[in-house]
């Protein structure tokens, strides 16, 4: 735990039996933590505390179900940009997530630096989107691109998380929406 002026501003993410890779920070409110999986040589297993009324949550582990009832808050709310910022994840998903071959690859895309100031660019054109919903849209971005990197690590014709981000656009009924999110 790092503590500054008595507060712990990035909680302990060790897990047992887990190997802790990566530690990302968000916004002071929430902490991604990326560790080896089980599926593949390089799979990602992502894991994440939230602070609520100042204190960090367990650890919990990500769904989809969880990021997809996100974006749905968010498309009410704001419609317009969460259809840009689907649009966003959907070109990434189509042209520039590949999966991990190496430990080489999963270093440099697990660089603090790098990916935060690739999360912060990117998140400053949907801004519009960061009081809306329960996820912050910074953690939003890292969370789907480390999501979008293990489904494809893991298989590299994977197409749930793709079929997901289409159906959110596409405003799908809320059934076929929560059946792709979680795997029913």
């Amino acid at each position: 735990m790092h503590i500054m002026n008595g507060v712990d501003i990035i909680p302990n993410m060790n897990v047992k039996d887990r190997v802790l890779l990566a530690t990302f920070p968000i916004n002071g409110s929430f902490v991604l933590g990326v560790y080896q999986g089980t599926l593949s040589e390089f799979d990602l297993l992502l894991k994440y505390r939230q602070r609520i009324d100042g204190k960090w949550s367990r650890i919990r582990t990500p769904k989809h179900i969880h990021w997809a009832v996100d974006i749905l808050i968010k498309q009410h709310a704001e419609n317009q940009t969460t259809e840009e910022f689907l649009d966003f994840l959907i070109k990434m998903w189509d042209e520039q997530i590949i999966p991990i071959n190496s430990n080489a690859e999963r270093d440099t895309l697990l660089n603090e630096k790098t990916l935060l100031d690739s999360v912060e660019k990117d998140a400053q054109n949907y801004s519009k989107l960061a009081n809306k919903g329960e996820y912050s849209i910074k953690f939003l971005i890292l969370m789907a691109k480390l999501l979008m990197i293990q489904e494809k690590t893991n298989y590299e014709q994977a197409y749930m998380f793709r079929n997901l981000l289409g159906q959110l656009k596409e405003h799908k009924d809320l059934f076929k929406i929560i059946s792709t999110a979680t795997h029913s």
